[in-house]
């Protein structure tokens, strides 16, 4: 009987529907299973009841932003890796959210989902 591995679970933290649709997507055809929460909030009420191998985090959402979140992350002391995919490109930003936990940090506008999928994949295995 071939072992199988267990499906790597990711936690798609991003208010855009059509972009956390679109993550979803890509990464379920890349074998992961993902579960979306559209904000920090709704996140943290997710992962006290599931555990996550990956979480993706937008930054600029509503309620409790991703630097809320991460700093958050550490307070509850969950240790989820988190690759930041975010619309902001300012090197500070990168750096405070590095600074706050972060193992990566993308910009949406300059990066293609298949490229952010393939890292995920590099991150995981």
């Amino acid at each position: 009987m071939p072992n199988v591995r267990p499906t790597k679970k990711i936690l798609i933290v991003e208010d855009e529907k059509p972009a956390a649709k679109a993550f979803g997507l890509k990464l379920g055809r890349a074998g992961f299973e993902s579960e979306v929460a559209f904000d920090g909030v709704d996140a943290l009420a997710i992962l006290a009841k599931k555990n996550f191998d990956l979480i993706l985090l937008d930054l600029v959402m509503p309620r409790m932003d991703g630097f809320e979140f991460l700093a958050e992350l550490k307070n509850r002391n969950i240790k989820t890796p988190v690759i930041v995919t975010s619309s902001l490109s300012q090197e500070e930003d990168a750096k405070r959210a590095k600074d706050l936990g972060a193992i990566d940090y993308f910009v949406k506008s300059d990066t293609p989902i298949a490229d952010i999928v393939e890292h995920v994949k590099k991150v995981l295995n």
